[in-house]
């Protein structure tokens, strides 16, 4: 195989030639605030007859439709822009320039859906009745069902907290301020990511130094940190409060079209199962020669059977196992690697997270990451590409019907992770080799039911004392501290009690708690990749028919339908979990 088979750097010029100074993203900013114009002088009209006939809404809702997928395609090509390069100053002006249209855009979507609410429900079962809106009809009883959380006349003083000068002005300084972080160790300067990377390090001098280097840092600078969290939480606050919304956590469900119930189930089923994980902790401490697995050491590659895998070798191993599921996924990442959609190369100055954003006017993803040689980067570049393979899966769909909840989109990613860990492990030459992945395929357990959990727990503690008041930086770091006694049961020693600072889902500005669904995910790839196991290759189409139905139905719905499962019981999760206990069987067994 030819070296450098695969190029490292994506090619962003395809979308809009001359990045953040493109004429033709000029030209498309121009025609998403045109079109914007059209559709604020005609609403008045539209909003006052859209009940009726069918054909007026069906007007409002392709309206909608024109601008929807233009506004995340260059809200996509911006974000691009900021992780290659976070001092591209013209990148960011475009973001804010997007961020405007987006509020317009949702302004006129609340007063439809306000509208929507108006509607006596005769009336609108007659509408639901016509041919023209069946597509919709999901999409439309959300809308209007949702109507009961927005402000009526107080839409416009929303649009204004969400303004580039507000609430996601927050958003944004908190990019700059971790992007611009520099990280020392060994008397070299790296970014947030990179030092992340020296986590999996297989030399313990080095993981100890990077922890300690990257909690130095954010020591630093951790009063701006705890002031950008606490601003981006009043402001969301604020909102919840105007809206009527008691919990935070509502929202997130709501958006995940997630119950309650199904929350409570997953989190019971969870905790319940920790003492086998805990069991795995204690015996990789006893492996490492301590009585305590320190967090530094919680990547670690157990003895000396890790591979370091050039870019080349991780592609075509991630090929492989993707054609080992079925001939659809092999060929859309064939393409992903051969068409430059990865961002990959190891530099500093780029940020610090790995992410797959979707254009959906040209049909295509990109991923962002920084490839550091090892399993865990084969790992989040598999996870990235299933992202990315999701997206593939929705280009049948609707537009308005292809944006997902984050708990399936975790989904599809996790599910890929499983196709290259198990493919590893199948293809272990010895115990020791079985070992080494074994305790990297649980690293992904536990940070699934006990990292996210601690996530999880600071975050509800967090909002519920921001409500009070502004919450200091040492009183964060022991929430932190707290949240991660508790998530995994006192098995974890030198915490970063400071990993609120670099971990970026605390600052998104969509929606909070961006952790719960990485739960969700994992766990329901697990009865996914189960069924896959027993049907074989035939498994794909089902499998991209339950990805194109993400985007308009209640998961639970989606579940029932395609897998005949209730995911509001504990019974469906213990499933899964049985799974990923014998995993730790195994492991206990093979360490001896």
């Amino acid at each position: 195989m030819p070296l450098n088979q695969y190029r490292q750097n994506w090619d962003l010029e395809v979308i809009f030639p001359g990045g953040s100074r493109s004429i033709a993203l000029e030209e498309h900013l121009k025609n998403l605030e045109n079109g914007m114009s059209i559709l604020e002088n005609n609403k008045a009209t539209c909003l006052s007859t859209i009940d009726t006939a069918p054909e007026i809404l069906a007007k409002m809702i392709e309206s909608l439709t024109d601008i929807k997928p233009g506004i995340s395609q260059a809200s996509s090509f911006a974000a691009c822009l900021i992780a290659q390069n976070p001092k591209d100053h013209g990148a960011l002006d475009v973001q804010g320039k997007i961020a405007a249209v987006n509020s317009r855009y949702e302004s006129i979507l609340q007063k439809v859906q306000l509208r929507m609410a108006k509607i006596p429900q005769v009336v609108w079962d007659r509408l639901m009745s016509s041919e023209k809106l069946k597509i919709h009809h999901f999409l439309l009883n959300e809308w209007r069902n949702q109507a009961g959380n927005l402000l009526g006349d107080r839409v416009e003083q929303v649009a204004a907290a969400l303004s580039p000068d507000g609430y996601l002005a927050w958003g944004q300084f908190y990019q700059q301020l971790s992007s611009g972080m520099k990280i020392t160790i060994g008397k070299k300067d790296y970014s947030v990511g990179q030092a992340i990377n020296f986590r999996a390090h297989p030399d313990e001098s080095v993981r100890k130094e990077a922890h300690e280097a990257l909690e130095a840092a954010c020591r630093k600078k951790e009063d701006l940190f705890a002031k950008t969290i606490n601003h981006l939480a009043g402001f969301r606050l604020q909102l919840n409060k105007m809206q009527g919304i008691n919990s935070t956590l509502d929202p997130a469900l709501l958006d995940n079209r997630l119950s309650p119930a199904t929350l409570e189930a997953m989190w019971f089923a969870v905790s319940r199962s920790k003492p086998a994980f805990t069991a795995y902790l204690n015996e990789k401490a006893r492996l490492l020669g301590s009585g305590k697995l320190d967090a530094f050491n919680f990547w670690a590659p157990l003895g000396s059977t890790e591979s370091i895998f050039s870019y080349d070798e991780a592609a075509d191993f991630i090929l492989k196992h993707f054609g080992r599921f079925g001939p659809e996924m092999e060929s859309f990442a064939r393409n992903a690697f051969q068409e430059g959609w990865i961002e990959a190369e190891d530099r500093p100055g780029k940020a610090g997270h790995a992410f797959c954003a979707g254009f959906p006017q040209s049909g295509e993803s990109r991923i962002f990451l920084t490839f550091g040689g090892r399993m865990p980067n084969m790992l989040a570049l598999a996870h990235e590409l299933g992202h990315a393979f999701h997206n593939h899966a929705m280009r049948p769909v609707h537009p308005l019907h292809r944006y997902y909840p984050l708990c399936i989109a975790e989904t599809a990613s996790t599910f890929s992770e499983l196709l290259i860990i198990d493919g590893a492990l199948d293809k272990a030459a010895d115990a020791k080799e079985k070992l080494f992945l074994l305790d990297e395929k649980l690293k992904r357990s536990v940070m699934n039911f006990m990292n996210i959990h601690s996530r999880f727990l600071f975050e509800k503690r967090f909002y519920e004392e921001r409500a009070d008041g502004f919450v200091p930086a040492p009183r964060l770091n022991n929430l932190m501290a707290d949240a991660i006694e508790e998530a995994y049961q006192g098995s974890l020693a030198s915490p970063s009690v400071r990993s609120w600072i670099w971990t970026p889902h605390y600052y998104l500005t969509k929606s909070p708690y961006y952790n719960f669904p990485y739960t969700f995910g994992y766990l329901f790839s697990i009865s996914l990749y189960g069924i896959w196991k027993e049907r074989g290759k035939s498994f794909e189409l089902d499998y991209m028919n339950l990805l194109r139905d993400s985007g308009r139905m209640d998961v639970e719905d989606l579940v029932k339908k395609h897998t005949g499962e209730d995911i509001t019981s504990e019974q469906f999760w213990e499933k899964g979990l049985r799974l990923c206990v014998k995993d730790v069987a195994d492991f206990l067994k093979l360490s001896k």
